[in-house]
């Protein structure tokens, strides 16, 4: 016995058997130092020492390097300036350092959230307009009240109703908006539509229009991107291109010759502002910004968990909700837009050795130098450059293998996927959410619908009931058969349930007189589930067929107990075990 065990044992108590009296049998574990609770980065400052620095340093500015251009092209996509992006990679990155309870985690400007926010913003504000930047700013805030809220009102949870197929479908649906938003830049046309089957269209009818020169650069980009992924990979490819975009652009003047530029980029580090829209525009902005909530925090927990598990490391759900929160507010206040996780460069920050959040204060100050001395230069970045930046994004959210892996579990997972995936390219991203998450509620219950269930027969080799179809060799007892259903009885499943009762009595091999319930997996009954159990006892008994239970939980007990369910059925129909089901019809008159 474990010295640090509590034990209490008289001598009424068996020997060697420990009596928990009243204690719970589950002790969570010991609770962190309230610092460390609030604070999670605190936790490495015991043990960061000068190696650890470094190799944070490293991975902090490489994952600026890829950030810097990606940020300000998913801020072009979002509809304001490119320096709003730039600012969104600056204190909202501080504050998810001290925050945050991912060691691994990068968050800054996204493309899927930055496709949300045009949806919100552009059909009332001009693309890259003061009004534009300050609606995005002020979805920001709105979206850290969601935060705020879902972590008072102890929410984590609702990210677990994106189910795999969802997120599938939706991030590949979102490539494809992606890529159709930024047809015009790479081909140097003006496009009005917001949509990407209008965008689409408009792109068809302005074809006679297109720049030879804007897509010739945008042309060079994507494949000088491609070329250095495939044959350097470890090269931040992105940053790259843009310094030597830039390069070009100012040696050949390339605004002369037609090809859009950034322009000029104030230079210094954001001013705290109080954005101020209307309350009607306010108002307007608050679907959005529940949508962009769900995005943000489905994604970030799920791409924080996935790198957490790499290292045996745990997440919160609650603290990032607080995190995320303080993260949307700072980029609300600081001229920013809202911010999420990226996986691409959360891979990148794991890849290059970082191990504590201290890396993204590195990043944070790398973004801070270059907004002080370096946008001068930045304003003769080709705009079809950032638009090739961003396809190139786009592409690397490409995944055959996710549907191979829905597929080789369940073609309907496929399916949900694909629709999810046409969903966000037909009706929208913000519409597409709304399906997402029915999808997923639809096929909770279709699971439901039709669990896991057997008929089970007894297997000597493994000294207990198993499931027939998966052993050939087990014994049934004539006369009887054993059934047990994978899932809790409810209304979705009601129904099948009473079916495969029957089913599985007109298949047994002799006639049935004694059908044993094996009841162990059915941790709840709603009242159409215990009105189905009491239609399946008395049709039983119209048969001359006896139910009896075996494994029934005490919980399950009085339940039925409650609703006279089991006077129906007998209390003395009720069994420990199945062996003892079997048994005890095999022991009375008549049995065999």
């Amino acid at each position: 016995m474990h010295s640090g065990a509590a034990t209490n044992v008289d001598a009424s108590t068996p020997a060697g058997v420990v009596d928990y009296e009243q204690r719970s049998p589950f002790r969570p574990a010991r609770q962190e130092p309230l610092l460390t609770r609030a604070v999670p980065v605190t936790a490495e400052l015991p043990r960061y020492r000068g190696r650890s620095a470094g190799r944070d340093a490293v991975a902090g500015v490489t994952v600026a390097a890829l950030a810097i251009p990606s940020a300000m092209a998913y801020a072009e996509v979002a509809g304001v300036s490119p320096v709003n992006g730039l600012y969104a990679l600056l204190l909202p990155a501080v504050v998810y350092v001290f925050l945050g309870s991912s060691r691994q985690l990068s968050i800054g400007p996204e493309g899927s959230l930055a496709t949300l926010v045009a949806a919100a913003v552009l059909p009332v504000a001009v693309a890259g307009s003061a009004k534009a930047g300050e609606l995005a700013a002020m979805l920001a805030i709105l979206v850290a009240v969601c935060f705020a809220a879902a972590w008072a009102l102890r929410l984590g949870w609702i990210a677990d109703y994106f189910s795999r197929p969802v997120l599938v479908g939706y991030i590949h649906g979102v490539a494809v908006v992606l890529v159709v938003g930024q047809l015009g830049k790479l081909l140097g046309l003006s496009i009005d539509a917001k949509d990407p089957l209008p965008q689409l269209w408009e792109v068809v009818r302005e074809l006679g229009s297109v720049s030879g020169a804007t897509v010739a650069v945008g042309a060079a980009s994507l494949a000088a991107l491609f070329c250095l992924r495939l044959l350097m990979p470890k090269l931040p490819a992105a940053l790259l291109i843009v310094i030597a975009a830039i390069g070009l652009s100012w040696a050949f003047d390339f605004a002369a010759h037609g090809v859009a530029v950034v322009g000029p980029i104030p230079a210094g580090l954001p001013s705290f502002a109080i954005p101020s829209p209307s309350f009607a525009d306010v108002v307007r902005l608050v679907p959005a910004a529940v949508g962009i909530f769900l995005v943000c925090f489905a994604d970030e927990i799920l791409t924080a968990r996935s790198f957490a598990g790499k290292h045996h490391q745990s997440v919160r759900g609650s603290q990032e909700l607080l995190a995320m929160g303080a993260a949307s507010v700072a980029a609300g206040f600081t001229q920013g837009f809202p911010v999420g996780a990226s996986g691409s460069r959360t891979a990148v920050n794991d890849d290059m050795g970082a191990r504590s959040q201290f890396a993204g204060l590195f990043a944070a100050a790398t973004v801070a130098l270059i907004l002080l001395f370096l946008t001068g230069p930045v304003q003769y970045l080709p705009k079809a450059v950032l638009g090739a930046v961003i396809v190139f994004a786009a592409v690397g959210l490409v995944e055959p293998a996710a549907w191979r892996a829905l597929a080789a579990v369940d073609p309907v997972e496929v399916a949900i996927a694909a629709v999810t995936t046409g969903c966000v390219i037909f009706f929208g991203v913000l519409n597409a959410l709304i399906v997402a998450v029915g999808l997923s509620m639809v096929d909770t219950v279709r699971r439901s619908a039709s669990p896991h269930d057997a008929v089970l027969g007894w297997v000597e080799r493994l000294g207990r009931y198993a499931d027939v179809s998966l052993h050939p060799s087990a014994r049934v007892t004539p006369g009887v058969v054993v059934y047990r259903i994978d899932d809790r009885l409810f209304f979705a499943n009601a129904r099948y349930f009473k079916g495969r009762v029957r089913e599985a009595i007109r298949a047994a091999p002799t006639p049935v007189q004694w059908f044993v319930l094996d009841a162990d997996a059915m941790t709840h009954a709603d009242t159409t589930g215990l009105d189905a159990l009491l239609d399946v006892t008395k049709d039983l008994r119209r048969d001359e067929i006896t139910l009896v239970i075996a494994r029934l939980r005490t919980r399950m007990q009085e339940q039925l107990e409650n609703a006279g369910v089991l006077d129906v059925i007998g209390p003395e129909h009720l069994y420990p075990t199945v062996r003892a089901a079997v048994d005890g019809y095999t022991s009375r008159d008549g049995g065999s």
